[in-house]
């Protein structure tokens, strides 16, 4: 042993490396392990020091390492049976990943000798540390502590974006920076952001993901970053200067007016199934950290990756806890999407909404006043769970993405299921008293782009080498006469009215409106919807190529819906009167000006919707059609008042006019039209 260093039994206090005066202190959770070795590396890779932690209390392994310094590059080989059969992986032969290292010194990259076992099943012996990535001892630098005044549920506009193909094109950004977490703090990030209007950015994840093995042979990359390994390490790609990039970032985009949250993927681990690499938990503690099958051979596979965490264990409730701190503490995040989140709160015998991860977060000192949303399904058994999380979480709705794409493509007998997504989704949010429950979205990374939703009829994922296999065939998505591009002009207009009709319905239902990346601008993946492994100009925003009309129009609708109280109330409609004006929160109105009749809401013909909504002395109008052209009797407005026309998707630009009192008004075939009740103005002859 080199003289300058030395260990002894040290603390279990802390698990992953706290570094102190004169080194530090590693703690690794196993139950199965019977010895860990902790090794440093040099600047060229080679291992150079293997340390055996002297001390164990219970299943915690523990050992301080004097003469240890930040900088240093380290990996853990952890000692124990290896018998898949009983669920046991452990083989010192593979260099594991630190779950709780704090920066990682490259990208994950998967190699074949991170295969844990041979081809006759037995432990390989093939050493795999010159092909790790080696976690990097770091002292935890804390975001700034003063609290900040995250934006109200009933004032957020979500903005999904991915950090690196937001700004890997745009020109004005530096081309060191594009790509990274430093790029999209950039001003002319920030610029494009405000310019839009939105104010709360979801950014996919982040935290250092690895490849799917099918991937590397196809030529591809998993661009989407839901497969990681390293919980609490930012991944190298989108954050090469560590959590100080991370940090700096955040805190310029709050500074700009931007809550931040971070889509977490902690359902599974990039480990992948039996015939994955080992690289980090199944080496450290496989029956642990994974819920395993009745043969413990295999792997509950309820995310579709080849594994989940098990959540009804500790130890992994520590990690996943301690994650979300680290992006909270170090980050200085405002919240989390959590992916698949079902699969957090699942239990042996099926899902609780009193898990213990759920319990935990919502008592949680540092993560109980932060921004919450859940996707509430996975692929497992009961695995839909819409409208069961905690009170404080919001939730994606897949329903209200499925209606009004419906409604738009001309389906019938849609009118019920459209007035229900815009009054605020409340047969599955009504017990919350709270629409902004609902995360409401008509495309996100997943799926369809908004340009291709109206273009193309079928995917066309030919381009991720799976014979066109992967990906959803339920898109609900129509092409408008051609499937994919043309140069028929009266076909491209079409898209970009549907384009805005969808718009449109997002900006004015009550809920949590949430636009994917590129929605506003046009952007294509050529049909392809399922782009994880296209981390290319297909997934890329071009800028250049971005639509200017179609940003004005939602740039427009945002500004709108964040001043008129009619359409952001944060409380659902339900027909009574919201204050002593004696106007009901909300009107149904048919083709014919009446109101709604019980029967006409199951007509299967009907494809024509008019509302009338009031709040806090905000009248607006919404007329959305999806059949032939409409005559529509306009209500009066109040004494002194007229309707002024604000949104017209049937041009490409609203001239914005007085319309008057009343009369008959034309509301063109698949067009919306929103109007607002305003004060007469006075002219001088």
């Amino acid at each position: 042993m080199p003289e300058n260093f030395s260990v002894s039994p040290g603390s279990p206090d802390e698990l992953g490396l706290v570094l102190g005066e004169g080194g530090g202190n590693f703690a690794l959770y196993s139950e199965t392990a019977t010895a860990v070795d902790f090794c440093l590396f040099n600047a060229a890779d080679k291992e150079t020091l293997r340390l055996r932690l002297p001390g164990r209390s219970g299943s915690v392994f523990h050992g301080f390492i004097h003469g240890l310094q930040e900088g240093a590059r380290y990996g853990l080989r952890v000692h124990g049976p290896y018998d898949s059969a009983r669920g046991l992986r452990h083989n010192p032969a593979k260099l594991l990943i630190d779950p709780y290292a704090l920066e990682l010194d490259r990208c994950i990259e998967l190699h074949p000798s991170m295969l844990g076992f041979a081809a006759d099943g037995s432990p390989s012996a093939e050493d795999s540390a010159a092909y790790v990535a080696k976690a990097v001892a770091k002292k935890p630098v804390l975001a700034t502590a003063a609290p900040r005044r995250k934006k109200p549920w009933a004032e957020t506009i979500v903005y999904e974006l991915h950090v690196r193909g937001f700004t890997r094109l745009m020109p004005e950004i530096p081309e060191n920076l594009r790509g990274t977490f430093a790029g999209l703090a950039h001003p002319a990030s920030i610029a494009a952001l405000k310019n839009l209007g939105v104010n709360t950015l979801e950014l996919m994840p982040c935290a250092a993901w690895i490849d799917e093995r099918h991937l590397p042979p196809l030529g591809l990359k998993n661009y989407w970053g839901y497969n990681p390994v390293a919980f609490m390490a930012p991944d190298p790609r989108l954050a090469p200067g560590g959590w100080k990039e991370v940090r700096e970032s955040v805190a310029a985009l709050q500074a700009s007016g931007f809550d931040v949250l971070v889509d977490v993927v902690l359902n599974h681990s990039g480990e992948s199934d039996e015939l994955g690499p080992t690289i980090s938990l199944r080496g450290i503690d496989n029956a642990s950290f994974y819920r395993l099958t009745e043969n413990p051979a295999l792997y509950v596979n309820d995310a579709g990756c080849g594994n989940i965490l098990r959540f009804d264990h500790p130890a992994v409730i520590r990690l996943a806890m301690d994650s979300l701190r680290a992006w909270a503490q170090l980050g200085g995040v405002d919240g989390f999407r959590f992916d698949l989140a079902v699969t957090l709160a699942r239990r042996g015998d099926g899902f609780d909404p009193q898990a213990p991860l759920l319990a935990a977060i919502e008592q949680d000192p540092v993560l109980r006043h932060l921004k919450m949303i859940a996707e509430p399904w996975d692929i497992g058994p009961g695995g839909y769970r819409s409208g069961q999380f905690p009170p404080r979480w919001s939730e994606w709705n897949d329903r209200f993405r499925d209606d009004m794409r419906k409604f738009w493509r001309g389906d019938g007998g849609m009118v019920g299921a459209l007035a229900s997504g815009l009054a605020g989704s409340a047969p599955t949010f009504a017990k919350f008293d709270r629409p902004t429950k609902s995360v409401n979205f008509i495309t996100a990374h997943d799926g369809f782009t908004l340009a291709d939703l109206v273009a193309y009829e079928r995917k066309h994922n030919e381009a991720n080498g799976e014979q066109n296999r992967d990906g959803t065939d339920c898109n609900y998505s129509w092409n408008n006469g051609a499937e994919g591009p043309t140069d028929d002009e009266e076909i491209r207009a079409l898209r970009r009215r549907d384009q805005r009709n969808l718009l449109a319905t997002l900006f004015s239902a009550r809920g949590l409106p949430m636009l994917a990346m590129g929605a506003e601008c046009g952007h294509s993946q050529n049909g392809n919807n399922n782009a994880y492994a296209q981390d290319n100009f297909l997934t890329w925003l071009d800028w250049g190529k971005a639509d200017q009309k179609l940003i004005a129009f939602t740039r427009k609708l945002i500004a709108l819906r964040l001043t008129e109280a009619a359409l952001h109330r944060d409380a659902f409609l339900t027909g009574a009167r919201v204050d002593d004006s004696g106007i009901p929160d909300v009107q149904w109105f048919s083709a014919e000006g009446a109101p709604m009749a019980e029967a006409q809401w199951r007509e299967s013909e009907r494809r024509f919707l008019g509302l009338s909504l009031y709040a806090e002395n905000s009248r607006v109008l919404l007329l959305l059609n999806a059949g032939d052209a409409v005559v529509f009797p306009l209500p009066a407005p109040r004494e002194g008042r007229v309707w002024r026309l604000a949104i017209d998707t049937f041009v490409d630009e609203t001239a914005e006019r007085e319309i008057g009192e009343g009369g008959n008004f034309l509301v063109e075939s698949r067009s919306v039209k929103i109007l607002l009740e305003a004060a007469r103005v006075h002219r001088l002859a």
